[in-house]
């Protein structure tokens, strides 16, 4: 069996801080929107680290200059519908030249198994380093689908980024897929009867929207 990929939580205290007010059921919906872009930037600061550079030259106004830059890796960004919407805006203000894509799912209600009902992805992603974006990671169904839908394409660098994650979808993730690194701003306890993280935000997506 291949290594499990790790767990990372992003514990800086900007996200640690943001996230608390995003926790909390008076936060507004605009606030709560704006608090998951400014989480999601700070997340993928901190997720793009791995991202390697070449030594270059250019022309300052005084002088020529060795620096580094990104070497040319392509990523991309995929959002899982409809809250990792929300995740896109924010890592495009870090890369910009980022191409983004979709996945939709819902959970069958006799099956509980998650169905696509919208896909639309660049049609390269294969060479591309995949982020996959969804703010809750709970039974992990759906970025269970969604990750077998890019690999199904041929993508093969996949890290899932969600703000707050369970161990039950954490643990359904890697039984699937372990060599897909998951990246949090927190590891909640549980989920409760109704699929719900725990102490959790509620639904993220009603929270985001105004739809709750």
């Amino acid at each position: 069996m291949p290594d499990t990929a790790p767990v990372t939580v992003i514990d800086h205290p900007l996200v640690q801080h943001k996230l608390a007010i995003l926790r909390d059921k008076n936060t507004d919906v605009r606030s709560f929107r704006d608090l998951c872009r400014e989480i999601s930037m700070l997340m993928a600061f901190e997720a793009m680290r791995h991202l390697p550079l070449e030594e270059v030259t250019v022309e300052t106004p005084v002088a020529p200059a060795r620096v580094r830059r990104l070497s040319g890796k392509k990523l991309a960004l995929i959002a899982i519908l409809r809250a990792g919407l929300v995740m896109v805006d924010g890592i495009l203000t870090l890369v910009p030249a980022a191409r983004v894509g979709h996945i939709g799912l819902y959970r069958d209600p006799q099956t509980l198994a998650p169905v696509q009902y919208y896909n639309k992805l660049p049609s390269d992603v294969a060479e591309r380093d995949v982020f996959l974006l969804d703010p809750m990671l709970a039974t992990g169904g759906s970025a269970v689908a969604a990750v077998s839908i890019l690999k199904g394409l041929g993508a093969k660098a996949i890290r899932l980024l969600c703000i707050l994650g369970a161990p039950e979808g954490i643990a359904a993730v890697h039984e699937a897929h372990p060599d897909v690194e998951i990246i949090l701003a927190a590891q909640d306890e549980r989920l409760n009867e109704h699929g719900y993280i725990v102490p959790g935000l509620g639904d993220a997506g009603d929270r985001i929207y105004g739809t709750r």
